[in-house]
């Protein structure tokens, strides 16, 4: 009787399911991304000016370990409530701006807050300090900051559509597309009436 021999297994076509299984892995897997907050730090000056701040020139919001918002130590609010407060308080108008280039303050002709005497007296001069602990969660902390910007954003705005009949939004939009030397002067202009002021504590232990 003849002797059957044993015949190679052809590995090329497996080769192929292998790396074809591969890419679909590669393709189909999803990857987590990391998200974070664009922000410019400071720069560090040596001759940094001793500067006075009233009290009702800061709004004070503190998250504690239960992601729970504390805004001036005692009043809980919810997440969806910062922006309306920061506007508030950012726009509040009750007083006169800092002096600049040896001119006396001016009070804010553009704001349309409450002007109460208690709370801040000038964009200018209002600051946010947010201070979280060290078991407040990520995605709540991102939450507030959020709402925050999204305070000066509209307020921003609205002064722009006042201002320039063109939205804040789209005025950036533009300055994108094209570049323009007058569209930053207005961008400008509105980031300086609304800056951005935000004071970020050391965390709770």
């Amino acid at each position: 009787m003849a002797r059957r021999e044993n015949s190679e297994i052809n590995a090329g076509s497996m080769a192929d399911i292998a790396f074809l299984l591969l890419i679909f892995f590669l393709v189909t897997t999803t990857m987590d991304v990391d998200s974070g907050i664009s922000r410019k730090l400071p720069e560090k000056s040596e001759d940094t000016p001793e500067v006075v701040i009233k009290e009702k020139n800061i709004l004070d919001i503190v998250v504690n370990r239960n992601n729970q918002i504390l805004v001036e130590g005692d009043r809980q609010v919810q997440v969806t409530d910062i922006k309306r407060i920061a506007m508030d308080f950012i726009d509040n108008g009750g007083g006169l701006s800092a002096p600049k280039d040896g001119k006396p303050g001016e009070p804010c002709d553009y704001c349309k807050g409450a002007k109460d005497p208690s709370s801040s007296d000038h964009p200018s001069k209002a600051i946010i300090s947010l201070q979280s602990d060290r078991g407040t969660t990520y995605g709540m902390y991102i939450s507030i900051q959020n709402e925050i910007e999204a305070a000066y954003n509209e307020l921003r705005n609205r002064l722009a559509l006042q201002k320039y009949k063109r939205s804040y939004k789209d005025l950036l939009r533009d300055y994108k597309d094209s570049g323009s030397k007058k569209i930053k002067e207005k961008i400008d202009f509105l980031k300086e009436s609304y800056p951005q002021i935000i004071s970020e504590p050391e965390p709770i232990k």
